[in-house]
């Protein structure tokens, strides 16, 4: 029997294959589940054929994918850095009528854009901006432990005890809710300004903790995430991000 070619370690990968609406959210066409509607709804097609499976395998480099007739390429990249402000939800639409931050990105010209992570409507300061889903989800990824670094006004002066038990932490809902460092900034007559420094994401984790010891935001602001921080951004507006904030965010 003559014996099988060893593979060439050499030669080129093939190019990856993935599902349809994850494909169409990678060129930065829309979101994921846009994408999906969009297949169901029958306006996309492959190679002239109209496709309504969201999980259909394609190869951008070579199949010829179109929405609503019109061919799609890979949209520029955009990395932005916004100020927002409190009042503002981070999602495309909201069922209650509240104002989102796209409105704060309107007329400026900008492909499809989305959220990096979230702050809540209380919550001011840096949001991350992008039609990179890669690159987003690489800088969400709980392994990624992106520091966050926030600003908290609260209604009480802080002593030794409570810095420390932020520290250590509390178990609440089956979660780990502890800051990776907290110190205080400065301090009034009533109340004071804390740093508080996360490495990992959970739904309003400091206001949660803080809750759990009877201390009520007044205020919080994110004004940093790893090496990109707020700076002296205006409320509402927002910049590009540089080459270097990319690269050092994606890991």
């Amino acid at each position: 029997m003559r014996p099988r070619p060893s593979p060439d370690k050499g030669s080129p990968k093939a190019p990856p294959r993935r599902g349809l609406a994850r494909s169409l959210s990678r060129l930065g066409v829309c979101s994921r589940a846009q994408a999906e509607r969009h297949v169901r709804d029958g306006r996309v097609a492959v190679n002239g054929r109209v496709v309504r499976d969201p999980e259909r395998p394609v190869d951008v480099s070579r199949d010829r994918i179109a929405l609503d007739g019109h061919e799609v390429r890979a949209a520029e990249r955009i990395y932005l850095a916004l100020n927002k402000p409190r009042g503002y939800v981070t999602t495309a639409a909201d069922e209650r009528g509240r104002e989102t931050v796209y409105a704060l990105l309107e007329g400026a010209g900008l492909p499809w854009v989305a959220p990096v992570g979230r702050l809540d409507k209380a919550s001011e300061g840096l949001l991350l901006v992008t039609n990179d889903s890669a690159w987003a989800a690489r800088v969400t990824a709980p392994e990624s432990h992106v520091e966050k670094t926030y600003h908290v006004q609260i209604d009480r002066l802080p002593d030794a005890a409570l810095l420390a038990a932020l520290h250590r932490g509390i178990d609440a809902g089956g979660e780990r809710l502890a800051v990776k460092s907290v110190r205080e900034l400065r301090r009034g007559g009533r109340n004071a300004w804390l740093e508080i420094v996360l490495d990992e994401g959970r739904n309003r984790q400091i206001r949660r903790l803080l809750d759990a010891f009877e201390v009520a935001v007044l205020r919080l602001v994110r004004v940093a995430i790893g090496p990109v921080t707020l700076g002296d951004l205006a409320k509402g507006r927002f910049r590009n991000l540089c080459a270097a904030e990319v690269r050092a965010l994606a890991g």
